[in-house]
């Protein structure tokens, strides 16, 4: 009976050290194949291009092209290669963004050996790992009320522009070339949708959230 073909990893991480241990990390498996290294997510592009690629060690914050960028191009050119995205960073943006851009798994570098070796493996078999802090990161997206203002139109973010800078309901009208009863069904429903009591508190609730 043939072994199975071994899994073949690219390593991208723009430390040096880093880079170098994990490299030596897949040298102990001997179901591992190193085909490639990259300091950047550019360099981890074109790599893809030229070699053939089961499983891509991905960091995050790298210079020339971060990580989650390169997941992104990666993933769209070439969906059948894994990533797991491999960082010391746990904020909620980073594990989303990862995690929408492609990578199949999110690991903490603090992650051991034998912890790494089988997401990589599991990743080749198209299945996820996923580190405590990122799938408490997840739960918590799933749990969280949705943020004010996210099921505002974009009509009724411009009315609200327009009541940040002060405009009046004629103005807002001659702005944007609609009447006035149209201005103040968009107002009410402005109001409405972010709980707010009147244009004063729509306009602070708009500055606090980053709504305009």
């Amino acid at each position: 009976m043939s072994e199975p073909p071994a899994i073949r990893v690219m390593v991208v991480d723009d430390h040096d050290i880093v880079r170098n241990g994990l490299i030596n990390m897949l040298a102990a498996f001997d179901d591992f194949v190193l085909v490639g290294e990259a300091a950047n997510g550019e360099t981890a592009i074109r790599l893809c291009q030229s070699h053939e690629v089961d499983v891509i060690l991905m960091d995050l914050m790298m210079p020339v092209m971060d990580g989650i960028t390169a997941m992104e191009r990666i993933h769209a050119d070439h969906p059948e290669i894994q990533i797991i995205a491999l960082t010391t960073f746990k904020e909620d943006h980073l594990v989303q963004g990862a995690l929408q851009a492609g990578a199949i798994s999110y690991l903490l570098k603090n992650v051991s050996i034998d912890e790494l070796s089988a997401a990589i493996r599991k990743a080749y078999e198209g299945k996820s790992v996923l580190a405590l802090e990122a799938t408490q990161v997840l739960i918590s997206a799933a749990t969280r009320p949705p943020a004010p203002g996210h099921d505002l139109t974009e009509r009724e973010r411009e009315v609200l522009k327009l009541l940040v800078e002060g405009l009046s309901n004629q103005e807002i009208s001659d702005r944007l070339v609609i009447s006035q009863s149209t201005v103040k069904n968009h107002v009410s429903s402005v109001l409405s949708k972010l709980d707010a009591a009147n244009r004063a508190e729509a306009v602070a609730l708009a500055l606090k959230n980053r709504l305009v």
